[in-house]
């Protein structure tokens, strides 16, 4: 879970990118310090996995996408800022972003293609917080991995069971569609990955896919 950090007042994103130290991991949310957990090794395989077979879409199709490792997502009209789980970038937009050459922050749709977070268990901010940001800021494509059915049953149905929820933005709201089991995955982004939710979860519970 998500361990506020107790500070004496509400901080500016500035004030959170000047005070965040280095090697751990924080968000910033509504101005409010956040440290996030080490991550269970399922948590990181699914990740990793996921980040592999994007980069192999990316290279094979020849885009001018890349996959950083600490970088935030910052809504511009908020004290907020995100560190996703696998973030794809367009690095055609990076001259754009005023935040990027210094503070590895982006704050324009342009730039993502492609944001996915594994739920742990802070699923509310993935289902709720994180989903609302992310569709005002117009992100075209959002994937909440919710390997361990943690979210709640409105978002993944009763009985819960592990779920692929891939929101895609269409006239500016989002739109899900899930994946389970051995369904192909249809991802806007990605119309050629070829995967299947059993794949992914299973890289997580067993290293193989």
């Amino acid at each position: 879970m998500t361990q506020a950090i107790t500070k004496p007042k509400v901080l500016t994103y500035a004030e959170f990118v000047e005070w965040k130290p280095e090697g751990r991991r924080y968000e910033l949310h509504d101005g409010e310090i956040f440290e996030m957990p080490q991550p269970l090794g399922e948590h990181e395989d699914i990740g990793g996995f996921l980040t592999l077979e994007v980069s192999v879409e990316i290279k094979r199709l020849n885009l001018p996408y890349t996959i950083p490792k600490q970088a935030l997502v910052k809504p511009p009209e908020s004290e907020s800022a995100y560190l996703p789980d696998v973030l794809i970038l367009n690095r055609a937009n990076l001259a754009n972003e005023p935040l990027w050459k210094k503070q590895s922050t982006v704050t324009q749709a342009a730039s993502v293609p492609l944001v996915i977070e594994v739920v742990s268990s802070n699923w509310r901010d993935d289902y709720y917080k994180k989903l609302a940001d992310y569709e005002e800021m117009g992100i075209p494509e959002y994937w909440v991995v919710d390997y361990l059915a943690l979210g709640g049953r409105k978002f993944i149905g009763n009985p819960k069971q592990p779920t692929i929820s891939i929101y895609q933005l269409i006239e500016g709201e989002y739109q899900v569609s899930q994946f389970r089991g051995s369904d192909s995955i249809q991802s806007p982004a990605f119309p050629e990955l070829n995967l299947t939710p059993d794949q992914i979860f299973h890289a997580g519970s067993d290293g193989n896919s």
